[in-house]
Formats: C-alpha cells, sequence, structure tokens
C-alpha cells in the first residue's frame, strides 16, 4: 500500500490531498525507495501553484531519503536495503516513490534519513554555489543576500568554515540572530548604512555577492561588489533581478547562475555529497533546527510557507 499527497489541479494549498495511491514498481535503470522523511522546498510551491509545470495529476515533492525496496539487477552500485537519498526526483511527497538509480546517494551512517531530506538539496545547491559558480578562497570576502534563508543558512556557515569572512544579509531583525550565527558580519537588508559598513570591512568591495533575494537587492549587489568581482544568483525570491549591463561591463562584475540539478549530476554528486556530509559530521551545521511534521500535513505546511511561517528545515515524515 501507498500514500501520496496528489495535485490534480493548481492552486492554494488546499489542492493538495494525501490519498491511496498504486504501489509503484522499478524498471529498467530504476529503484523503488521507501521513505523515511522527505524534504520540503520553495520549489514545491511552484509546482502547486503551477509555476513551475508538470503534467497534472502530480505528486508533488523533489527530495527525500529512506530504504531501497527495489533495484533493477543491472545496477550494482546499490543494493536492496541500502539507506539512501536523492534531492532532485519529482513525486516525493509519498511512502513510496521510483527513481532512476543513477540518482541515488548512499547515506552513511552517521547521517540519518531526516539529515539526508533537510540538507540534500539546500546543501547541493549551496556546494554548487561554493565550489562551482564560484571557487571560494579562504582569503575571499563574500556577501550574502538572503542569509537568513534555508540554502543562505547552510551557504554562510559552509563558506566560514573554508576561511572566507562572510557578511550575512537577513530580511528582517528578527531574522538577525541566525545569520549571526553562522556569518563574520551580520546586517539587515532594510539598514541604511548596509554599504558603508561593507566598505569598511572590504573597502574595495566584497570578492563575490551570493543573492538569493533577486531584484529587491540586485542594486545594493552592483554597489557592494568590487570591480572584477562576481554576482552568483541563487535564487530570485523578489523575482528575476535586471541587471544594467553598461555598469557591469564598465567594472567587469561576472554575473553567474544556474540550476542545481543541472549543474550537480551524476558525474559531481557523490563527491559534492560526501564534502557536504563531512561537514554535517563536524557540526559545521549544528545550530539549524529540523522540523518534523507528518505527510499528510503536506498542506498545513504549504500554509505556512505561503505565509512566510515555516520554521528553518522543514522534514515531512510518512
Amino acid at each position: 500500500m501507498n500514500h501520496a499527497v496528489v495535485l490534480r489541479e493548481t492552486g492554494g494549498p488546499s489542492v493538495l490531498r494525501y490519498e491511496q495511491t498504486q504501489t509503484p514498481s522499478a524498471g529498467p535503470g530504476e529503484a523503488v525507495v521507501r521513505h523515511e522523511a522527505v524534504g520540503i522546498n520553495f520549489v514545491d510551491t511552484m509546482v502547486r501553484t503551477g509555476r513551475y509545470r508538470v503534467a497534472l495529476p502530480a505528486v508533488p515533492g523533489f527530495e527525500a531519503a529512506g530504504v531501497v525496496t527495489e533495484i533493477d539487477a543491472a545496477q550494482s552500485r546499490l543494493k536492496i536495503g541500502d539507506r539512501v537519498g536523492y534531492f532532485f526526483a519529482e513525486g516525493a511527497y509519498a511512502d513510496l516513490n521510483v527513481v532512476k538509480a543513477s540518482s541515488l546517494v548512499a547515506l552513511p551512517d552517521h547521517i540519518s534519513a531526516q539529515l539526508a531530506a533537510a540538507f540534500l538539496a539546500k546543501g547541493l545547491t549551496a556546494w554548487m554555489g561554493l565550489r562551482v559558480l564560484h571557487e571560494i578562497k579562504a582569503s575571499e570576502v563574500i556577501l550574502v543576500q538572503g542569509a537568513s534563508g534555508n540554502v543562505g543558512s547552510i551557504l554562510t556557515r559552509w563558506a566560514r568554515a573554508l576561511g572566507a569572512t562572510v557578511i550575512g544579509v537577513a530580511g528582517s531583525a528578527q531574522k538577525l540572530p541566525l545569520v549571526a550565527a553562522g556569518s563574520t558580519l551580520a546586517l539587515t537588508a532594510g539598514d541604511p548604512e548596509l554599504l558603508a559598513k561593507v566598505r569598511a570591512l572590504a573597502p574595495k568591495g566584497v570578492d563575490a555577492v551570493y543573492d538569493f533575494v533577486g531584484d529587491a537587492t540586485f542594486a545594493s549587489s552592483v554597489a557592494a561588489v568590487r570591480d572584477g568581482g562576481k554576482i552568483l544568483a541563487l535564487g530570485a525570491a523578489s523575482g528575476p533581478a535586471t541587471p544594467g549591463k553598461t555598469e557591469l561591463t564598465r567594472r567587469a562584475i561576472e554575473m553567474r547562475g544556474g540550476s542545481t540539478p543541472q549543474i550537480v549530476n551524476a558525474g559531481n554528486q557523490l563527491a559534492a555529497a560526501a564534502e557536504l556530509f563531512g561537514l554535517i559530521e563536524a557540526g559545521v551545521f549544528a545550530d539549524l533546527v529540523i522540523t518534523q511534521r507528518r505527510l499528510d500535513e503536506a498542506a498545513d505546511v504549504h500554509r505556512l510557507m505561503d505565509a512566510r511561517r515555516l520554521p528553518g528545515l522543514t522534514v515531512l515524515l510518512p
């Protein structure tokens, strides 16, 4: 028997319905995973509202962790009973899901299913920013716009662990303590002295800006970065930025962005996950709290997400 949260039409959280569904089976190159925890990500709300288009009916969710219960015999890397996680395969809001075996990451003993479901997608997005879009150096100063978000919280702590000086920007004063815990200097987005405080720490400007906010913070990102620096667009909570190419070209500022599923793939995801898991074991993210909710409470979780009141890292338990 399988249960899943089914989306038959787009709309508000009430369109998410917890139902009994057909038990999946593995085809060529596939595995069935019995979930122990399901990750929650902002893209899930985009699927629900129709901004990220999928064929309906659909089961939302892209991230989960659990145990392999069935697998194509030709797949030699994993076997039935292995503990695994994945970070971008459709249909995660369910007891069971069938996914490509190549997308699965084996979990070490010290990584629980809850940790994997909470950290894989967000942590590998941070890895993409710090290792692929811009190879961060210990001597660098970076600015993180949206540092109080889930990915921003992980990225700031990871960057500090790599030796960088981190200026984290929170959206409000209420979020400042969370940002301060992971940053060298914590500021609020509405601080009229923000740029002056950034320049006091980095007189020529920061080496790179990691921007999870988009349009609302883009002007301050451009003002804060040094000539020849980089702006890494990893999110657009306020809408996509519309850069003026003239100033960027004149100051030799490079803008880069990318999709995590395209950049973190079967060729590098195991190494990326191993680095992430090592930092988790080392306690780099120990202050980030994981909240657990039941799978059948998915609609309530989405209401909290829409109201921006979902606490920290949240997972659904089947």
